[in-house]
């Protein structure tokens, strides 16, 4: 029941779903002018200010920035990989694909290839009637990983996950069987507060390895820019900013969730 209405609920509270519901109101009071402007110019402040990229932006820079790459990478006993960069191989893909997340595979192949560590544990399981996967995210990493030539025998497969929480309580778990406790984890930057904190309380030390930076150095110092004609396309409703508002509220909303059952 917690994990239905973990992905039912939050969308309902998001920028769109608000707005729509705002809208619906509105249209249930329109015998009330005046209550019925308001709702309706708060549903567009919402929408407007929602997929604005200089408030998307600075945001997801507030989750996404609180741990940056190390240089060099520090050696670990495994490499924790979480699921989320990659879409089934459900017809008409040939094969499994990785999505906008699928860093995730690439840098802990990377990682794993440097020697940081000598295995690769890869976390996610099924939400069956949400994804209408065959294939756990841990298998689909898995063979990833192979065709990265990171051999069968140091891969470890986790597929019993069906959030960030039981992430981190499973894969600890195992960790835990084989000895191990200072990991290298893998996730994408803005997902990674939420995670190294669940992980940490699994007693687990925790090195963080974020990809999937959605703020760039570069992209932080355009949306800076002071020329008018940037400034006025930043200001533009967007849907792509529109989208990562929404993820980071999820990050935020996910933390206080956690917080509350006492999970971090």
């Amino acid at each position: 029941m917690f994990v239905f209405l973990s992905k039912f609920l939050p969308p309902i509270i998001y920028p769109l779903g608000l707005t729509i519901i705002l809208l619906i109101l509105a249209l249930i009071v329109r015998r009330k002018p005046r209550l019925q402007t308001i709702l309706i110019v708060a549903a567009i402040f919402l929408i407007l200010v929602g997929s604005n990229r200089w408030v998307s932006y600075m945001f997801a820079r507030s989750l996404e920035w609180r741990y940056l790459p190390l240089e060099p990478v520090p050696q670990a006993e495994a490499i924790v990989v979480l699921g989320g960069g990659t879409e089934s191989a459900q017809y008409p893909r040939p094969m499994v694909e990785v999505n906008s997340a699928g860093d995730r595979i690439l840098y802990a192949a990377m990682l794993y290839q440097e020697g940081k560590a000598p295995y690769v544990l890869v976390s996610g399981g099924n939400i069956t009637w949400l994804s209408g996967r065959e294939m756990t995210p841990a298998r689909e990493m898995a063979d990833l990983l192979r065709i990265m030539n990171v051999p069968a025998e140091a891969v470890w497969l986790q597929p019993e996950s069906q959030n960030t929480y039981e992430d981190a309580l499973y894969s600890s778990r195992m960790l835990k069987e084989k000895g191990i406790k200072r990991i290298l984890l893998v996730t994408s930057a803005m997902h990674m507060p939420r995670s190294v904190a669940l992980f940490e309380h699994q007693g687990i030390e925790v090195i963080p390895a974020p990809v999937d930076y959605t703020v760039t150095e570069a992209g932080w110092d355009n949306l800076m820019t002071l020329d008018p004609m940037t400034t006025a396309v930043n200001l533009l409703p967007n849907a792509s900013a529109l989208s990562l508002t929404t993820n980071v509220l999820k990050e935020y909303i996910g933390m206080w969730i956690y917080h509350l059952r006492g999970w971090l």
